[in-house]
C-alpha cells in the first residue's frame, strides 16, 4: 500500500512539475530581462487566460531591449487592444490566429521608440473603416486619409529615418520608412493584418525604399502616403521592385516578421541592429510584370528535410534543375528555405501538357507532365 501511495504522489508531482513548467525559448526571454524580469512575469501572470497566448507570443519573440525595458502594463494594454480589434473585425474569419500574432499584435514594427499608439490610433481611425467590407478596402481608405487627418507628409527634412508614430506626428515630417511604421501601425489599430517591407538597395543603385503589405487573402502591397485610389499592388516603384535580386542580400526585398527567422531585417539606417527579423518576398515582387506567354503556367516546387528538434518538415534550400524531353535545360535555380514568406516557394513557368525532368538535390529525379492549372510539387526528405 505504501508503495503504491509513493507512485500516486510521484505522478502528482510530475503532473505539477510539468504544467508549471515554462517552455526554454519562454524562459530564455524572461532571463534577458535582466532587472526587468519582474515586470514581463507580472505581464504573464496577469494576461487573460484567453490571452495568454498572445502574451506568451509577445514575450517569446521580443527583442532584448523591449525585455528589458517594457513595463507590464504597456504589454496587458497593447495585448488586450490587439485581441478586441481582431475578435471584433469584420473579417475575423479570414485572419487565422498565426497571422493576428505576427501581423496585429506586436507593438512595433522596426526599431523605432515604442509608443502607446494601438488606443489612440483606434479611436482615430476605426470610424473611417467600420463600414469597409475587407482588409484591403479598409488599407486603403487609411491610406487615403490617415496622413492628412495626422498633419504628416514625407520629407527629407525628418529627424531621422526610423522615427516612432509619435515623433512624426510632432514633426509633421517622415521618411518612407517612418510613413510605413504610421500605415502599419494605423491597420494594426483596426485589425487588419500589416508588415513593413522594404529593400536596403535598388538594383540600379538608386536608393532604398520601404513601403507596407497587408493581408487579404494574400499579402497586398502599398506605398505609404502614396494611395493609389481604391487600388493596391500599383506604385511608382513596381517596375523597380520587378528587378530586384532574390539572392543579392543588397538588391532583395524583405517583410518584417516578429516571428524569429533566419534572416535580419537590412535596416540601412540601423545597419549593426540584428534583432528585426525578416522574410525574403523578392519573387512576388520580380513577378509583377512577368506575362506568361500563352499556353504557360507557373509551377511551384519545394523541398523540405525533416527538423529533429520539432520532428516537422522545414523547407530547405536546394539546387532545382529542369530538362525538357530533347534533354534541353529549360531552368535552373534554388528552392525557398524558411528565410522566404511561408507560402513563398520557387516558382517557374512551364508550358502545360509538356513533360519535364525535375532533379533536385539529394532527391531522385521525378518526371513532371505540366497540368493547366498552377500546382506545387513538392520533394521532402
Amino acid at each position: 500500500m505504501r508503495s503504491i501511495r509513493i507512485v500516486a504522489w510521484l505522478m502528482l508531482f510530475q503532473i505539477a512539475t510539468t504544467a508549471n513548467a515554462i517552455e526554454p525559448q519562454l524562459e530564455s526571454a524572461i532571463e534577458r530581462a535582466q532587472d526587468n524580469r519582474g515586470e514581463i512575469e507580472q505581464a504573464l501572470k496577469r494576461a487573460p487566460k484567453a490571452q495568454k497566448s498572445a502574451m506568451q507570443f509577445l514575450i517569446r519573440y521580443m527583442p532584448t531591449q523591449d525585455l528589458q525595458t517594457l513595463k507590464a502594463d504597456y504589454l496587458l494594454k497593447n495585448v488586450d487592444r490587439a485581441y478586441m480589434t481582431w475578435q471584433t473585425s469584420p473579417w475575423k474569419e479570414h485572419i487565422p490566429e498565426s497571422l493576428f500574432l505576427n501581423n496585429v499584435l506586436p507593438h512595433a514594427c522596426i526599431n523605432e521608440k515604442r509608443d502607446e499608439w494601438r488606443a489612440d490610433f483606434h479611436e482615430r481611425f476605426y470610424p473611417l473603416v467600420k463600414d469597409a467590407k475587407s482588409p484591403a478596402e479598409a488599407a486603403a481608405i487609411l491610406n487615403q486619409n490617415i496622413f492628412k487627418l495626422l498633419n504628416v507628409k514625407y520629407s527629407t527634412q525628418r529627424k531621422k529615418a526610423d522615427q516612432s508614430p509619435t515623433e512624426s506626428i510632432e514633426t509633421g515630417l517622415a521618411s518612407c520608412t517612418g510613413l510605413s511604421v504610421l500605415l502599419v501601425d494605423a491597420c494594426r489599430s483596426v485589425g487588419i493584418p500589416a508588415r513593413f517591407v522594404g529593400t536596403p538597395l535598388w538594383s540600379n543603385r538608386s536608393g532604398n525604399h520601404s513601403w507596407v503589405e497587408v493581408w487579404d487573402r494574400g499579402w497586398h502591397f502599398t506605398g505609404a502616403a502614396e494611395p493609389t485610389g481604391n487600388d493596391l499592388d500599383k506604385g511608382w516603384f513596381v517596375g523597380r521592385a520587378s528587378t530586384a535580386e532574390r539572392d543579392n542580400p543588397i538588391h532583395a526585398i524583405y517583410a518584417v516578421s516578429y516571428k524569429h527567422t533566419p534572416t535580419a531585417f537590412p535596416m540601412v539606417w540601423a545597419p549593426n541592429r540584428k534583432d528585426v527579423f525578416a522574410v525574403n518576398v523578392t519573387d512576388r515582387y520580380t513577378q509583377l510584370k512577368q506575362e506568361l506567354p500563352d499556353g504557360f503556367v507557373r509551377v511551384m516546387f519545394v523541398a523540405t528535410k525533416q527538423n529533429t528538434q520539432t520532428n516537422t518538415p522545414q523547407r530547405v534550400r536546394s539546387k532545382l534543375t529542369i530538362v525538357d524531353t530533347s534533354g534541353k535545360d529549360v531552368y535552373s535555380g534554388l528552392t525557398n528555405d524558411e528565410s522566404f514568406d511561408a507560402n513563398d516557394h520557387l516558382s517557374v513557368p512551364l508550358k502545360t501538357g509538356d513533360t519535364y525532368t525535375i532533379q533536385v538535390s539529394g532527391h531522385k529525379a521525378r518526371q513532371l507532365t505540366v497540368k493547366t492549372k498552377e500546382e506545387l510539387v513538392r520533394f521532402d526528405d
